[in-house]
């Protein structure tokens, strides 16, 4: 009877495995593997138009020369700054699902007109913002202009505006998609316990920091989590609207471990950047699945 037992476990055991091999190879191949090779790569000088006969093996000296590479020292210094808009756009998001799902009618066409600019390509939104940031004949400077600024920021094509003009676009696109799943989660709170509050004298605001705020948190640390991940991979609006510049003002860390990698072919100098890369992302990742204990409800 055990012998039977123990082998139909084992039967289990090698059709669970059969069901995932797919996708176990899948991650193996197109993820575990590329990354093991990357942080390999770290270590070694090469340049791919060389061959393998063209690598040289030089240690930890890719990690030192990062270390005193200000355009990499700027790249992050910019990507850090950038993580402002996952706090502001989540915010921005939650009032907007709270005001959609409760006060406002059509609720159908508010979630399509905000989820728009996340499903659009992010070259046409590049190139609408383009016109929208012109710094001589620009809407934004124009309307600007009619209500009395004289001088105008020059927005993308001024270093000390440029970063922020990404930001926010970057809140303007990533609005639409944090507001479904916000509006998703609200919908599966209880309506019960707003009853309930309602019954013993609640106000709006208690209402919203006892029971939606915290029954939004799981929410909100999906949205945080991914949102943290997608700004440490911010690539395709630097590449359509600045290219890194002005002066470097906008370069990130994917893009200078692009131009690293691809226009300068310094493809382990470009594997050290992507190694520290996804060692803060790891980092902050695993950071965020500490604290959540501490500010998530289930």
């Amino acid at each position: 009877m055990a012998r039977k037992r123990h082998s139909l476990q084992r039967g289990e055991t090698l059709a669970g495995f059969l069901f995932v091999s797919p996708m176990l190879i899948g991650v193996s191949v197109l993820v575990l593997l590329p990354i093991i090779a990357t942080i390999i790569l770290g270590f070694a000088d090469w340049n791919f138009v060389q061959g393998w006969d063209g690598m040289k093996w030089v240690g930890i000296e890719n990690f030192k020369k990062l270390l005193n590479d200000p355009l990499f020292i700027k790249s992050v210094r910019n990507t850090l700054l950038f993580l402002l808009t996952v706090p502001i756009y989540m915010i921005i998001s939650m009032l907007l699902a709270i005001l959609i799902d409760k006060h406002v009618y059509f609720k159908s066409y508010f979630k399509v007109a905000y989820f728009m600019p996340y499903i659009s390509m992010v070259v046409a939104v590049g190139v609408v913002w383009q016109v929208l940031f012109q710094p001589s004949y620009g809407p934004i400077n124009e309307i600007l202009k009619s209500i009395g600024i004289a001088n105008p920021p020059k927005w993308i094509a001024d270093p000390n505006f440029a970063l922020i003009s990404i930001m926010m676009i970057s809140i303007w696109i990533s609005i639409g998609f944090n507001l479904i799943i916000y509006i998703a989660g609200l919908q599966s709170i209880p309506k019960d316990l707003y009853e309930a509050a309602e019954i013993d004298g609640a106000s709006g605001w208690t209402k919203f920091t006892r029971i939606t705020f915290p029954l939004l948190s799981p929410t909100s640390f999906f949205l945080m989590v991914t949102g943290i991940i997608s700004t440490f991979k911010v690539f395709d609006l630097i590449a359509v609207m600045t290219q890194g510049g002005p002066i470097g003002s906008t370069t990130m860390m994917v893009w200078y471990l692009y131009d690293t990698a691809f226009v300068n072919l310094k493809i382990g100098y470009a594997s050290s950047i992507a190694s520290v890369l996804f060692g803060f992302v790891m980092l902050i990742t695993l950071f965020q699945w500490l604290a959540q204990k501490k500010w998530v409800n289930y």
